[in-house]
Protein backbone atom coordinates (compact mmCIF):
# COMPACT_ATOMS: atom_id res chain seq x y z
CA UNK A 1 0.00 0.00 0.00
CA UNK A 2 2.76 2.41 1.00
CA UNK A 3 4.68 1.51 -2.17
CA UNK A 4 1.65 2.26 -4.29
CA UNK A 5 1.26 5.68 -2.63
CA UNK A 6 4.94 6.49 -3.24
CA UNK A 7 4.71 5.43 -6.89
CA UNK A 8 1.57 7.50 -7.30
CA UNK A 9 3.36 10.56 -5.89
CA UNK A 10 6.37 9.99 -8.11
CA UNK A 11 4.12 9.59 -11.13
CA UNK A 12 2.26 12.82 -10.44
CA UNK A 13 3.36 16.08 -12.13
CA UNK A 14 4.65 17.42 -8.79
CA UNK A 15 6.58 14.20 -8.19
CA UNK A 16 8.12 14.24 -11.65
CA UNK A 17 9.08 17.86 -11.17
CA UNK A 18 10.71 17.02 -7.83
CA UNK A 19 12.71 14.23 -9.48
CA UNK A 20 13.74 16.58 -12.28
CA UNK A 21 14.87 19.25 -9.83
CA UNK A 22 16.79 16.70 -7.77
CA UNK A 23 18.53 15.45 -10.91
CA UNK A 24 19.39 19.03 -11.83
CA UNK A 25 20.95 19.59 -8.40
CA UNK A 26 22.97 16.40 -8.75
CA UNK A 27 24.17 17.34 -12.21
CA UNK A 28 25.26 20.78 -10.99
CA UNK A 29 27.16 19.25 -8.10
CA UNK A 30 28.99 16.76 -10.32
CA UNK A 31 29.86 19.43 -12.87
CA UNK A 32 31.17 22.08 -10.49
CA UNK A 33 32.46 20.07 -7.52
CA UNK A 34 33.93 17.16 -9.56
CA UNK A 35 34.09 14.71 -6.60
CA UNK A 36 36.13 12.25 -8.70
CA UNK A 37 39.10 14.64 -8.38
CA UNK A 38 39.07 14.40 -4.58
CA UNK A 39 37.76 10.94 -3.71
CA UNK A 40 40.29 8.15 -4.47
CA UNK A 41 39.00 5.50 -6.85
CA UNK A 42 36.04 7.54 -8.02
CA UNK A 43 37.88 8.58 -11.17
CA UNK A 44 37.31 5.14 -12.71
CA UNK A 45 33.60 5.96 -12.89
CA UNK A 46 32.64 8.00 -16.00
CA UNK A 47 30.87 10.71 -14.04
CA UNK A 48 30.91 13.04 -17.05
CA UNK A 49 28.76 10.66 -19.09
CA UNK A 50 26.64 9.85 -16.05
CA UNK A 51 26.01 13.55 -15.42
CA UNK A 52 24.94 13.93 -19.06
CA UNK A 53 22.51 11.05 -18.62
CA UNK A 54 21.21 12.63 -15.43
CA UNK A 55 20.61 15.91 -17.26
CA UNK A 56 18.75 14.08 -20.04
CA UNK A 57 16.57 12.19 -17.55
CA UNK A 58 15.89 15.41 -15.69
CA UNK A 59 14.79 16.98 -18.96
CA UNK A 60 12.41 14.10 -19.63
CA UNK A 61 10.94 14.35 -16.12
CA UNK A 62 10.72 18.13 -16.45
CA UNK A 63 8.81 17.96 -19.74
CA UNK A 64 6.48 15.34 -18.29
CA UNK A 65 5.95 17.50 -15.21
CA UNK A 66 4.88 20.47 -17.39
CA UNK A 67 6.02 22.95 -14.76
CA UNK A 68 5.72 25.94 -17.07
CA UNK A 69 2.88 24.69 -19.23
CA UNK A 70 5.30 23.81 -22.00
CA UNK A 71 6.42 27.43 -22.43
CA UNK A 72 10.15 27.70 -23.05
CA UNK A 73 11.90 31.01 -22.27
CA UNK A 74 12.90 33.04 -25.33
CA UNK A 75 16.60 32.93 -24.46
CA UNK A 76 16.50 29.14 -24.21
CA UNK A 77 14.80 29.00 -27.62
CA UNK A 78 17.72 31.04 -28.96
CA UNK A 79 20.13 28.51 -27.45
CA UNK A 80 18.18 25.70 -29.12
CA UNK A 81 18.60 27.54 -32.43
CA UNK A 82 22.30 27.82 -31.64
CA UNK A 83 22.43 24.06 -31.08
CA UNK A 84 20.72 23.62 -34.44
CA UNK A 85 23.32 25.87 -36.10
CA UNK A 86 26.06 23.79 -34.49
CA UNK A 87 24.52 20.60 -35.85
CA UNK A 88 24.22 22.13 -39.32
CA UNK A 89 27.89 23.04 -39.23
CA UNK A 90 29.03 19.43 -38.63
CA UNK A 91 28.85 18.32 -42.32
CA UNK A 92 31.02 21.30 -43.27
CA UNK A 93 33.62 20.53 -40.63
CA UNK A 94 37.23 19.67 -41.45
CA UNK A 95 36.76 16.67 -39.12
CA UNK A 96 33.14 15.60 -38.83
CA UNK A 97 33.73 13.09 -36.04
CA UNK A 98 35.46 15.63 -33.82
CA UNK A 99 32.81 18.26 -34.50
CA UNK A 100 30.06 15.74 -33.71
CA UNK A 101 31.65 14.93 -30.34
CA UNK A 102 32.09 18.61 -29.51
CA UNK A 103 28.45 19.38 -30.24
CA UNK A 104 26.82 16.38 -28.56
CA UNK A 105 29.23 15.66 -25.72
CA UNK A 106 30.01 19.24 -24.72
CA UNK A 107 27.78 21.97 -26.10
CA UNK A 108 24.48 20.07 -25.96
CA UNK A 109 24.81 19.70 -22.18
CA UNK A 110 24.75 23.46 -21.80
CA UNK A 111 21.53 23.74 -23.81
CA UNK A 112 19.91 20.86 -21.89
CA UNK A 113 20.82 22.46 -18.56
CA UNK A 114 19.49 25.84 -19.70
CA UNK A 115 16.26 24.21 -20.84
CA UNK A 116 15.99 22.38 -17.51
CA UNK A 117 16.52 25.46 -15.38
CA UNK A 118 14.17 27.50 -17.54
CA UNK A 119 11.36 24.93 -17.22
CA UNK A 120 11.83 23.58 -13.69
CA UNK A 121 13.11 26.30 -11.37
CA UNK A 122 10.03 28.25 -10.32
CA UNK A 123 10.83 29.52 -6.83
CA UNK A 124 13.56 31.71 -5.46
CA UNK A 125 14.69 29.14 -2.92
CA UNK A 126 15.16 26.62 -5.74
CA UNK A 127 17.29 29.06 -7.68
CA UNK A 128 19.23 29.89 -4.53
CA UNK A 129 20.20 26.24 -4.02
CA UNK A 130 21.59 25.98 -7.53
CA UNK A 131 23.52 29.20 -7.08
CA UNK A 132 24.85 27.93 -3.75
CA UNK A 133 26.21 24.74 -5.32
CA UNK A 134 28.00 26.72 -8.00
CA UNK A 135 29.35 29.48 -5.76
CA UNK A 136 30.37 27.17 -2.91
CA UNK A 137 32.14 24.74 -5.25
CA UNK A 138 34.19 27.48 -6.93
CA UNK A 139 35.02 29.11 -3.59
CA UNK A 140 36.06 25.80 -2.01
CA UNK A 141 38.24 24.79 -4.96
CA UNK A 142 39.83 28.24 -4.86
CA UNK A 143 40.64 28.02 -1.16
CA UNK A 144 42.08 24.49 -1.44
CA UNK A 145 44.09 25.39 -4.54
CA UNK A 146 45.58 28.45 -2.86
CA UNK A 147 46.46 26.56 0.32
CA UNK A 148 48.29 23.72 -1.43
CA UNK A 149 49.82 25.86 -4.18
CA UNK A 150 53.27 24.49 -5.02
CA UNK A 151 53.46 25.14 -8.76
CA UNK A 152 56.97 25.16 -10.22
CA UNK A 153 55.98 27.74 -12.82
CA UNK A 154 54.62 29.98 -10.08
CA UNK A 155 51.08 30.33 -11.46
CA UNK A 156 48.21 29.00 -9.39
CA UNK A 157 46.34 26.09 -10.98
CA UNK A 158 43.11 24.57 -9.72
CA UNK A 159 43.14 21.23 -7.93
CA UNK A 160 40.45 19.98 -10.30
CA UNK A 161 41.03 18.38 -13.67
CA UNK A 162 38.12 20.14 -15.32
CA UNK A 163 37.00 23.73 -15.87
CA UNK A 164 38.94 25.10 -12.88
CA UNK A 165 42.31 23.52 -13.64
CA UNK A 166 43.89 26.03 -16.02
CA UNK A 167 45.04 29.27 -14.30
CA UNK A 168 43.18 31.50 -16.78
CA UNK A 169 39.97 29.44 -16.57
CA UNK A 170 40.20 29.40 -12.77
CA UNK A 171 40.63 33.17 -12.64
CA UNK A 172 37.69 33.85 -14.96
CA UNK A 173 35.43 31.48 -13.02
CA UNK A 174 36.42 33.23 -9.81
CA UNK A 175 35.50 36.57 -11.36
CA UNK A 176 32.12 35.23 -12.49
CA UNK A 177 31.26 33.67 -9.13
CA UNK A 178 32.64 36.46 -6.96
CA UNK A 179 29.31 38.41 -7.04
CA UNK A 180 27.38 35.26 -6.10
CA UNK A 181 29.62 34.61 -3.10
CA UNK A 182 29.28 38.26 -2.07
CA UNK A 183 25.50 37.99 -2.31
CA UNK A 184 25.53 34.92 -0.07
CA UNK A 185 27.68 36.79 2.44
CA UNK A 186 25.33 39.78 2.47
CA UNK A 187 22.28 37.55 2.81
CA UNK A 188 23.69 35.11 5.37
CA UNK A 189 22.35 34.99 8.90
CA UNK A 190 24.87 35.00 11.69
CA UNK A 191 28.43 36.18 11.94
CA UNK A 192 29.92 32.74 11.40
CA UNK A 193 28.31 32.25 8.00
CA UNK A 194 29.19 35.78 6.97
CA UNK A 195 32.78 35.21 8.08
CA UNK A 196 33.04 31.97 6.09
CA UNK A 197 31.83 33.61 2.89
CA UNK A 198 34.00 36.66 3.60
CA UNK A 199 37.07 34.46 3.99
CA UNK A 200 36.23 32.78 0.71
CA UNK A 201 36.04 36.17 -1.01
CA UNK A 202 39.48 37.12 0.32
CA UNK A 203 40.94 33.86 -1.01
CA UNK A 204 39.27 34.45 -4.37
CA UNK A 205 40.89 37.86 -4.77
CA UNK A 206 44.26 36.46 -3.67
CA UNK A 207 43.90 33.51 -6.05
CA UNK A 208 43.30 35.72 -9.07
CA UNK A 209 46.50 37.61 -8.23
CA UNK A 210 48.65 34.47 -7.99
CA UNK A 211 47.20 33.01 -11.19
CA UNK A 212 48.87 35.98 -12.91
CA UNK A 213 45.92 35.90 -15.30
CA UNK A 214 45.41 39.26 -16.96
CA UNK A 215 42.07 38.21 -18.44
CA UNK A 216 40.89 36.97 -15.05
CA UNK A 217 42.01 40.17 -13.38
CA UNK A 218 40.13 42.32 -15.90
CA UNK A 219 37.01 40.18 -15.45
CA UNK A 220 37.30 40.42 -11.65
CA UNK A 221 37.72 44.19 -11.82
CA UNK A 222 34.57 44.44 -13.94
CA UNK A 223 32.47 42.17 -11.70
CA UNK A 224 33.89 43.88 -8.61
CA UNK A 225 32.99 47.35 -9.88
CA UNK A 226 29.49 46.15 -10.71
CA UNK A 227 29.20 44.69 -7.17
CA UNK A 228 30.20 48.04 -5.67
CA UNK A 229 27.56 49.76 -7.80
CA UNK A 230 24.80 47.19 -7.28
CA UNK A 231 25.30 46.38 -3.59
CA UNK A 232 27.15 49.43 -2.30
CA UNK A 233 25.77 52.45 -4.17
CA UNK A 234 22.30 51.30 -5.24
CA UNK A 235 21.91 49.07 -2.18
CA UNK A 236 23.06 51.91 0.10
CA UNK A 237 25.55 49.78 1.99
CA UNK A 238 28.15 52.29 3.13
CA UNK A 239 30.10 49.61 4.99
CA UNK A 240 30.47 47.65 1.74
CA UNK A 241 31.91 50.68 -0.05
CA UNK A 242 34.41 51.21 2.75
CA UNK A 243 35.31 47.52 2.76
CA UNK A 244 35.67 47.46 -1.04
CA UNK A 245 38.00 50.45 -0.98
CA UNK A 246 40.09 48.91 1.79
CA UNK A 247 40.32 45.53 0.07
CA UNK A 248 41.29 47.16 -3.21
CA UNK A 249 44.06 49.23 -1.64
CA UNK A 250 45.43 46.30 0.38
CA UNK A 251 45.23 43.89 -2.58
CA UNK A 252 46.93 46.33 -4.93
CA UNK A 253 49.62 47.02 -2.37
CA UNK A 254 50.31 43.33 -1.79
CA UNK A 255 50.24 42.46 -5.50
CA UNK A 256 52.54 45.23 -6.67
CA UNK A 257 54.91 45.15 -3.71
CA UNK A 258 55.49 41.39 -3.69
CA UNK A 259 59.17 40.78 -4.51
CA UNK A 260 59.84 38.95 -7.75
CA UNK A 261 60.82 35.32 -7.19
CA UNK A 262 62.75 33.12 -9.54
CA UNK A 263 60.48 30.94 -11.65
CA UNK A 264 57.53 33.28 -11.22
CA UNK A 265 56.33 36.11 -13.47
CA UNK A 266 56.73 39.64 -12.17
CA UNK A 267 53.17 40.76 -11.41
CA UNK A 268 53.84 44.44 -12.10
CA UNK A 269 55.49 43.79 -15.45
CA UNK A 270 52.85 41.23 -16.36
CA UNK A 271 50.12 43.82 -15.88
CA UNK A 272 52.16 46.42 -17.76
CA UNK A 273 52.38 44.02 -20.69
CA UNK A 274 48.65 44.57 -21.25
CA UNK A 275 49.59 47.93 -22.76
CA UNK A 276 53.20 47.46 -23.80
CA UNK A 277 53.22 43.87 -25.10
CA UNK A 278 55.85 41.35 -24.11
CA UNK A 279 58.38 42.86 -21.74
CA UNK A 280 61.14 41.18 -19.80
CA UNK A 281 59.93 39.63 -16.57
CA UNK A 282 56.27 39.30 -17.62
CA UNK A 283 56.62 35.55 -18.17
CA UNK A 284 54.95 35.66 -21.57
CA UNK A 285 57.58 34.01 -23.74
CA UNK A 286 55.96 35.48 -26.81
CA UNK A 287 52.41 34.51 -25.86
CA UNK A 288 50.93 37.96 -26.43
CA UNK A 289 52.15 38.10 -30.01
CA UNK A 290 51.00 34.52 -30.50
CA UNK A 291 47.54 35.30 -29.13
CA UNK A 292 47.30 38.37 -31.30
CA UNK A 293 48.05 36.23 -34.34
CA UNK A 294 45.51 33.62 -33.22
CA UNK A 295 42.89 36.34 -32.85
CA UNK A 296 43.59 37.62 -36.35
CA UNK A 297 43.50 34.09 -37.72
CA UNK A 298 40.15 33.35 -36.08
CA UNK A 299 38.68 36.48 -37.67
CA UNK A 300 40.14 35.55 -41.05
CA UNK A 301 38.73 32.01 -40.85
CA UNK A 302 35.33 33.39 -39.86
CA UNK A 303 35.32 35.68 -42.89
CA UNK A 304 36.35 32.80 -45.15
CA UNK A 305 33.64 30.47 -43.77
CA UNK A 306 30.87 32.90 -42.73
CA UNK A 307 27.86 30.53 -42.72
CA UNK A 308 29.00 27.31 -41.03
CA UNK A 309 32.63 27.85 -40.04
CA UNK A 310 35.20 25.07 -40.01
CA UNK A 311 33.33 22.95 -37.47
CA UNK A 312 32.77 23.13 -33.68
CA UNK A 313 36.03 22.56 -31.82
CA UNK A 314 38.07 22.54 -35.04
CA UNK A 315 39.90 25.88 -34.75
CA UNK A 316 42.95 24.35 -33.00
CA UNK A 317 43.18 21.72 -35.72
CA UNK A 318 42.95 24.01 -38.71
CA UNK A 319 45.67 26.30 -37.34
CA UNK A 320 48.04 23.32 -36.97
CA UNK A 321 49.09 24.71 -33.58
CA UNK A 322 46.48 23.05 -31.34
CA UNK A 323 45.81 26.37 -29.65
CA UNK A 324 42.45 28.00 -29.03
CA UNK A 325 41.77 31.58 -30.14
CA UNK A 326 41.51 32.86 -26.55
CA UNK A 327 38.41 34.77 -27.58
CA UNK A 328 34.98 33.20 -27.27
CA UNK A 329 33.32 35.47 -29.82
CA UNK A 330 35.77 35.16 -32.71
CA UNK A 331 36.37 31.45 -32.14
CA UNK A 332 32.64 30.73 -32.17
CA UNK A 333 32.29 32.62 -35.46
CA UNK A 334 35.27 30.75 -36.93
CA UNK A 335 33.97 27.33 -35.89
CA UNK A 336 30.21 27.65 -36.46
CA UNK A 337 29.76 30.74 -38.57
CA UNK A 338 28.46 34.24 -37.93
CA UNK A 339 24.90 32.97 -37.35
CA UNK A 340 26.21 31.11 -34.28
CA UNK A 341 27.91 34.23 -32.98
CA UNK A 342 24.75 36.28 -33.54
CA UNK A 343 22.62 33.74 -31.64
CA UNK A 344 25.15 33.57 -28.78
CA UNK A 345 25.16 37.36 -28.40
CA UNK A 346 21.37 37.42 -28.68
CA UNK A 347 21.08 34.96 -25.78
CA UNK A 348 23.47 37.03 -23.65
CA UNK A 349 21.59 40.19 -24.51
CA UNK A 350 18.35 38.46 -23.54
CA UNK A 351 19.85 37.60 -20.15
CA UNK A 352 20.55 41.27 -19.43
CA UNK A 353 17.07 42.15 -20.69
CA UNK A 354 15.57 39.65 -18.23
CA UNK A 355 17.36 41.33 -15.35
CA UNK A 356 16.20 44.79 -16.48
CA UNK A 357 12.63 43.50 -16.57
CA UNK A 358 12.99 41.97 -13.11
CA UNK A 359 13.90 45.42 -11.76
CA UNK A 360 10.59 46.73 -13.16
CA UNK A 361 8.48 43.94 -11.63
CA UNK A 362 6.07 44.58 -8.72
CA UNK A 363 7.95 42.03 -6.61
CA UNK A 364 11.34 43.71 -6.97
CA UNK A 365 10.80 46.70 -4.70
CA UNK A 366 9.41 44.66 -1.82
CA UNK A 367 11.66 41.60 -2.00
CA UNK A 368 15.23 42.16 -0.80
CA UNK A 369 16.43 38.76 -1.90
CA UNK A 370 15.14 39.29 -5.41
CA UNK A 371 17.12 42.53 -5.49
CA UNK A 372 20.21 40.75 -4.22
CA UNK A 373 20.24 38.02 -6.89
CA UNK A 374 19.36 40.43 -9.66
CA UNK A 375 22.40 42.53 -8.81
CA UNK A 376 24.63 39.47 -8.40
CA UNK A 377 23.68 37.95 -11.75
CA UNK A 378 24.10 41.32 -13.47
CA UNK A 379 27.63 41.65 -12.07
CA UNK A 380 28.47 38.03 -12.96
CA UNK A 381 27.32 38.46 -16.55
CA UNK A 382 29.27 41.70 -16.89
CA UNK A 383 32.40 39.93 -15.66
CA UNK A 384 31.79 37.10 -18.11
CA UNK A 385 31.46 39.46 -21.09
CA UNK A 386 34.93 40.81 -20.33
CA UNK A 387 36.48 37.43 -19.54
CA UNK A 388 35.09 35.85 -22.71
CA UNK A 389 37.09 38.34 -24.77
CA UNK A 390 40.29 36.69 -23.56
CA UNK A 391 39.29 33.02 -23.20
CA UNK A 392 37.50 30.31 -25.19
CA UNK A 393 34.43 29.44 -23.12
CA UNK A 394 31.79 28.62 -25.73
CA UNK A 395 31.73 24.91 -24.84
CA UNK A 396 31.77 25.37 -21.07
CA UNK A 397 28.47 25.21 -19.26
CA UNK A 398 28.69 28.18 -16.92
CA UNK A 399 27.55 30.89 -19.42
CA UNK A 400 24.46 28.83 -20.20
CA UNK A 401 23.78 28.30 -16.50
CA UNK A 402 23.91 32.09 -16.06
CA UNK A 403 21.55 32.77 -18.98
CA UNK A 404 19.06 30.24 -17.64
CA UNK A 405 19.25 31.67 -14.12
CA UNK A 406 18.02 35.02 -15.45
CA UNK A 407 15.12 33.28 -17.20
CA UNK A 408 14.03 31.68 -13.93
CA UNK A 409 14.45 34.92 -12.00
CA UNK A 410 12.31 36.75 -14.55
CA UNK A 411 9.55 34.15 -14.34
CA UNK A 412 9.68 34.12 -10.53
CA UNK A 413 9.32 37.90 -10.41
CA UNK A 414 6.26 37.97 -12.68
CA UNK A 415 4.40 34.74 -11.86
CA UNK A 416 1.44 35.39 -9.52
CA UNK A 417 1.42 33.12 -6.50
CA UNK A 418 5.03 31.98 -6.99
CA UNK A 419 6.81 30.97 -3.81
CA UNK A 420 9.57 33.56 -3.68
CA UNK A 421 10.83 32.83 -0.20
CA UNK A 422 11.72 29.41 1.11
CA UNK A 423 10.82 25.73 1.12
CA UNK A 424 8.98 23.88 3.79
CA UNK A 425 12.17 22.65 5.46
CA UNK A 426 12.88 26.10 6.92
CA UNK A 427 16.04 26.98 4.98
CA UNK A 428 17.16 30.41 6.22
CA UNK A 429 18.09 33.53 4.33
CA UNK A 430 18.30 37.06 5.65
CA UNK A 431 15.16 39.20 5.21
CA UNK A 432 12.99 36.17 4.32
CA UNK A 433 10.68 36.69 7.29
CA UNK A 434 10.11 40.36 6.54
CA UNK A 435 9.61 39.68 2.86
CA UNK A 436 7.01 37.01 3.61
CA UNK A 437 4.99 39.50 5.66
CA UNK A 438 5.26 42.13 2.93
CA UNK A 439 4.15 39.61 0.31
CA UNK A 440 1.19 38.54 2.43
CA UNK A 441 0.09 42.16 2.87
CA UNK A 442 0.45 42.78 -0.85
CA UNK A 443 -1.79 39.82 -1.60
Amino acid sequence: MATAVILKKVGSPAGRRTLAYGALLLFSFIYYARPEDFIPGLDIIPLGKISGGIALLALIFGVMGKRTGGKIPTEVKVLLLLLGQMILSIPFSVWRGGAFNTVFQKFSKGVIVALLIGMIVGALWELRRLLWIQAAAVALVTVISALIHRSVAGRLSGVQNGILENPNDLAINIAINFPLCLAFMLGARGRVKKAVWGLGLVFMIYAVVITYSRSGLLALIMSGLMCVWEFGVKGRRLHLLIMAGTVFIVSAGVAFSTPHERGKPDFTKRMQSLLHGNIEGSGDRGSLEARRELLKESITIALQHPLFGVGPGMFPIITNEWLVAHNTYTELAAEAGFPALALFLLALGGAFRNLRRVRKSPSYDRDKELQLWTGALWASLAGYLVGAMFASTEYNLFPYFMIAYTCSLYRIAYTPGTSINQPENGENFQNDGADRKELACAR
